[in-house]
């Protein structure tokens, strides 16, 4: 079995969440298509890990000049305008890259308007 990272991107204007729309402690501020997609694939045994991310103008950018030990340069909010954000994460189990496949095309992000970048995750402290 190997594990994929599935970055779940939505158009800006679809985002889940707006600026201020921050849930309560505690609180879910999910689409009912996802609930399906966890109640489908929870049980599967296929999704070991994810989170939703609170809005991109929540984000703090981090760079340091001169590369290690340089001076820490703090920017409020995204790195960069886009049409597209990262919106979550889901860390899938898969037998192969076309089970993966399989997994990911059922993210309501992959058919709701938004895209899902799977990507293989290099596993350093695997243990065999």
């Amino acid at each position: 079995m190997a594990l994929y990272l599935a970055l779940l991107y939505q158009p800006v204007d679809q985002y889940f969440m707006q600026p201020g729309d921050v849930p309560a402690p505690g609180e879910r501020s999910v689409s009912p298509g996802y609930g399906e997609f966890m109640a489908e694939a929870g049980p599967a045994g296929v999704i070991k890990g994810g989170e939703a991310l609170l809005p991109p103008e929540m984000s703090t950018t981090i760079t340091v000049a001169g590369g290690k030990g340089g001076d820490v340069v703090v920017t409020d909010g995204p790195y960069a305008e886009a049409k597209e954000v990262l919106g979550g994460y889901f860390l899938i189990e898969a037998a192969d890259l076309d089970d993966a496949i399989k997994w990911a095309a059922k993210i309501p992000a992959a058919w709701d308007g938004g895209k899902v970048e799977l990507r293989p995750v290099l596993e350093l402290n695997k243990q065999n």
